[in-house]
């Protein structure tokens, strides 16, 4: 048995992967291979350098660190003027570079992890899927990262690279191609939450904005091959403002959603043992 852990995207909620990975290394179960996209990226590279139990209390700290605040954290008008001069992005991607040295290490390589990692970003010149498991953990990380229109594209090998999360936000299909036979996957709960037919022009978006998300983890799932088993983790549900444009930046609720998607884990894990 190949333990998978697939790290989807999802911005600030992101926080309910912290939680489920502590009711996971609490269970006992430890990932033999990590997959992740965006912030299921920047999550999972820190498991793959560190796959103990240790590495819950790092990412907590990580998550109400500083650092982290900064990433999302310029005033509106600080970002404004920023959009005015590079007319492509609001954020300077130089904070969440900081986060992730700290977290990993400036220099650390893939084949410097203790656990494989496999990191997905959008490459702009060829406007497909890129995978990235060998060379920088920090350029690739902050390449699946780069939400478009927040942070700047990030500059590989002369490609230039955008948030992973648009070509595949939560990648199921990714573990089992790379031999994961049993899959956890950590989701930020956006797939939990039902869809509708929209009554006004912000639910054509946001729901237009879902199924775009959606619809390739729905295919894959139900594609996974005989003999791989899939456990889809609670994340306790979505905390107030979820819905609004702006709640990327809000890191007021990290406790809250680390606590909740921890409890419902753990429901969740000791349903499976009874």
């Amino acid at each position: 048995m190949t333990v998978g852990l697939v790290l989807g995207g999802g911005g600030v909620r992101g926080a309910v992967q912290v939680g489920m990975l502590q009711a996971l290394f609490e269970a006992g179960i430890r990932p033999q291979l990590v997959v992740g996209t965006s912030i299921g990226a920047i999550n999972g590279a820190a498991v793959a350098s560190d796959p103990t139990p240790a590495v819950v209390e790092r990412l907590v700290e990580a998550w109400a660190s500083p650092a982290a605040a900064a990433v999302y954290g310029d005033s509106w008008p600080r970002q404004l003027r920023r959009l005015a001069k590079s007319r492509t992005h609001l954020n300077d991607p130089a904070p969440l570079r900081e986060l992730l040295d700290g977290m990993v290490g400036a220099g650390t390589t893939f084949r410097d992890l203790r656990t494989p990692l496999a990191v997905a970003a959008a490459c702009i010149e060829t406007a497909g899927e890129r995978w990235f498991d060998s060379g920088p953990v920090v350029d690739a990380v902050l390449a699946s990262a780069s939400v478009p229109g927040v942070l700047p594209p990030t500059e590989i090998d002369g490609q230039h690279f955008v948030d992973g999360g648009i070509v595949n936000s939560i990648p199921l299909g990714e573990a089992v191609r790379r031999g994961a036979t049993e899959i956890y996957v950590l989701q930020v709960g956006r797939i939990e939450e039902p869809l509708a037919a929209p009554t006004g022009p912000a639910d054509v978006a946001r729901i237009s904005f879902e199924i775009a998300r959606r619809h390739r983890f729905t295919r894959e799932i139900g594609a996974v091959p005989d003999g791989v088993a899939v456990h889809v983790l609670p994340s306790g549900g979505p905390q107030p403002g979820d819905e609004k444009l702006g709640s990327y930046r809000r890191m007021d609720a990290t406790r809250t959603r680390i606590e909740t998607a921890h409890a419902a884990t753990v429901a969740y894990l000791e349903s499976l043992a009874s």
